[in-house]
């Protein structure tokens, strides 16, 4: 299941032959005793997870290696229990202070010695470090950089130097290498200057380690990095744990509010998580909304005093507050066990960012979920947003055909991002995608082109928004004379629209104005297809539930891992009632609970 079908994973543990695998799986090297004790005696566990043993053996056997690992699954291990086994020091590039100061926190709780460099050090202490970088007898095992100190600090590339002539620079670890690449989810510049020090530390092992990194973001790294034909590991995505649902957002702000507040209050009483919005604006009103409904939600956003994010963060991380409503800000380094939800408010800018955003739930291999709401107004928000990014069309739509497919399972669709072979069985019914009506998408089709079409011989630009009510026949009647309008529900016009622009029968138009971006539908290279009798559409399966509704839980859905939650009793109300209570828990409310119990076809 895990196998990459670029290839990579298979081309390059074999480049250099199959000595490089063997080494990976062996026991009975010479640092294997050493590595089993400081495992138990220095971190504390009894075991390694999967990849963890041959990624340590790997880069002790001074190989090249790229580690793509679902979050939460233990990367960093791979390169600290290797620097505490080698002679010199491991140098850690990574993207954010608080990640550093994080990690730094950790391994001093378990006496193991780390240090750090940023543009916030002081001059004393980069030079107190700098000069333990040359010494020998230095006790620190690791040092922590970010990529813009590589970049611009000539004195600490000296350092290094003097460190590499005198064997002390064990290892690189580049740590969301993924940045390295302009075509990756969070690329960053400084990280393409990242190759300078594979150039100038050649025989240096170098580790780079990801959770969301393609086939083709890690060709890329290979070349930024300077790296010739590392071995590439790779865990499978999926996170077995995890249950993935995807609801309409109503478009109704306060019917959203009132759904997100419900499955707190009810499906996650007592549990720890994470709602994660669009904008600083909406951290801050969705908190107090949630506060309202008595519930304990604090913001989390990039322009929040330092030390008020630090003490939200602490809150949270020790369970006085419930939920973090929080921007991608609230991200890298999040490491709580714990979390038993992360709802989007708003979709995810690429599959790639859905997914680790998401993986922060269930880290302690518990059942979680991870729902996210899927507003058609939000996608073209986000449109304007991404405009000047690369390729941040292209996954947007990505992101969109992952909320709006409901054709396949939802681990199918991310297999399909991450170059994972798949079989539709590994999913185990832990995603929604199940008991949707099919509906024929080619009279839709020729109805919704027809009012584009209409539209622009009349000189009139039509956002989504106006598209969806011009087709539902609202606006102007000497429109809704001349087009044929739809029976179907706003979600379900909204959804044949969006499925539409996926397939390019729609195209976007940007407007720029000196203060905002406009979004506008017109008709796209497809179109013309249409006019065929012929040309037709495969059917589309849709929603029919009503809004903010999981589908999969409204036909009585109870996943193996909740199985054990039902007890059957002898009589029919007992019974009843089971369902009924697990039900409710699974919704959040009773009305959710009982229209369940009637779509499942059973009666009271």
């Amino acid at each position: 299941r895990c196998a990459r079908r670029a290839g990579l994973s298979g081309g390059r543990a074999g480049a250099g032959g199959a000595a490089g695998h063997r080494a990976a799986t062996e026991a009975d090297f010479p640092w294997s005793k050493e590595v089993a004790k400081h495992l138990k005696d220095s971190f504390h566990l009894s075991e390694f997870r999967p990849l963890q043993l041959r990624a340590v053996n790997l880069t002790l056997s001074s190989r090249d290696l790229f580690l793509v690992m679902p979050t939460g699954r233990g990367k960093s291990l791979c390169y600290q229990l290797p620097a505490v086994c080698s002679n010199g020091f491991t140098l850690v590039v990574t993207p954010l202070v608080s990640l550093m100061e994080d990690q730094i926190m950790y391994l001093k709780s378990i006496n193991v010695s780390a240090v750090m460099l940023n543009a916030s050090s002081s001059k004393e202490h980069a030079k107190t470090v700098m000069a333990g970088m040359m010494d020998p007898k230095a006790t620190f095992k690791l040092v922590y950089v970010t990529p813009e100190k590589i970049a611009k600090s000539k004195l600490l590339m000296s350092r290094l130097e003097k460190a590499y002539n005198t064997n002390l620079l064990s290892r690189i670890a580049v740590d969301e290498v993924h940045c390295c690449s302009q075509w990756g989810h969070d690329f960053r510049p400084d990280y393409k200057l990242l190759g300078i020090l594979k150039r100038q530390f050649p025989k240096v092992p170098l580790l780079g380690l990801t959770a969301t990194a393609t086939s083709s973001v890690l060709k890329d790294c290979e070349k930024i990095l300077c790296v010739n034909q590392p071995v590439t590991l790779t865990a499978s995505f999926n996170r077995t744990n995890l249950y993935y649902e995807v609801r309409i957002k109503d478009s109704d702000k306060d019917e959203s509010t009132n759904d997100i507040a419900s499955l707190i209050k009810n499906r996650y009483k007592d549990q720890s998580g994470i709602v994660y919005v669009f904008s600083q604006k909406d951290a801050e009103s969705l908190s107090s909304e949630l506060q309202k409904r008595n519930i304990l939600a604090y913001p989390y956003h990039a322009h929040m005093d330092p030390d008020d994010k630090s003490r939200v963060h602490r809150k949270w991380t020790s369970n006085k507050i419930q939920v973090v409503v929080a921007t991608v800000a609230f991200g890298m380094g999040i490491d709580k066990p714990d979390v038993r939800f992360v709802i989007h408010h708003t979709i995810s800018k690429s599959i790639e960012n859905y997914y680790q955003e998401s993986g922060r739930a269930g880290r302690d291999d518990n059942p979680a979920d991870c729902i996210v709401y899927f507003g058609f107004s939000d996608i073209f928000r986000i449109s304007t947003m991404v405009v000047m990014e690369n390729v941040g069309q292209q996954k947007l739509k990505q992101m969109v055909d992952y909320c709006q497919n409901i054709d396949r399972c939802r681990r199918s669709l991310m297999a399909v991002h991450f170059d994972e072979v798949w079989d539709d069985e590994g999913c185990n019914q832990m995603c929604d995608t199940c008991h949707f009506t099919t509906s024929d998408m080619t009279q839709h089709a020729r109805q919704v082109v027809q009012i584009v079409e209409l539209a622009a011989s009349m000189d009139e630009k039509l956002t989504p928004l106006k598209l969806v009510e011009a087709w539902m026949g609202k606006g102007p009647a000497k429109r809704r004379k001349m087009i044929q309008t739809t029976t179907l529900s706003r979600q379900q016009a909204e959804a044949v629209i969006v499925r539409l622009w996926l397939q390019e029968y729609l195209r976007e138009d940007f407007s720029f104005t000196p203060y905002t971006t406009y979004f506008y539908m017109k008709l796209g290279r497809k179109a013309p297809l249409l006019k065929s009798q012929t040309h037709t559409l495969p059917s589309m399966k849709m929603r029919t539930t009503g809004a903010g509704s999981a589908v999969v839980s409204n036909c009585f859905f109870i996943s193996p891992e909740r199985s054990s939650e039902l007890k059957f009793h002898n009589t029919d109300d007992h019974c009843r009632t089971e369902m009924l209570n697990l039900l409710l828990q699974r919704h959040g409310s009773k009305s959710e609970a009982e229209q369940s119990w009637s779509v499942a076809g059973l009666v009271l």
